[in-house]
């Protein structure tokens, strides 16, 4: 029983229905998902081979594997593992090398294939 003005022992109940807030309905995903820059060379890339000391091998979507390095913005706040799809930017100098600079989540991979950009 519902009593008005008092404090109900069943916590996330409505007071005026006594029904779950929420129940029945789901909320829909919002993903917010960072895409590739072209202008800034930003290209997708997943994660091959860990080497150590900040170094992956990264198969790029243009066809070349590159030696990627985790920049230390990326290093302290995030980890990376084999099969992680990135966002890495090519060097302009030495095509063979690339700075990772951001790291997919797995709702946001989801959103990518779904929408058809991986």
């Amino acid at each position: 029983m519902l009593i008005p003005g008092h404090r109900n022992k069943r916590r996330g109940d409505d007071r005026l229905t006594g029904k779950k807030k929420g129940a029945g309905s789901e909320p829909e995903e919002v993903v917010r998902v960072r895409l590739p820059n072209k202008r800034n060379r930003e290209i997708f890339a997943v994660a091959d081979l860990m080497l150590g000391a900040n170094h992956i091998r990264v198969r790029c979507f243009d066809g070349v594997t590159r030696m990627g390095r985790i920049k230390g913005k990326i290093k302290k706040r995030v980890w990376i593992r084999e099969g992680d799809v990135l966002i890495v930017v090519p060097w302009s100098f030495q095509d063979d090398k690339a700075d990772i600079i951001y790291r997919y989540t797995g709702p946001q991979v989801e959103w990518l294939r779904r929408n058809g950009y991986l």
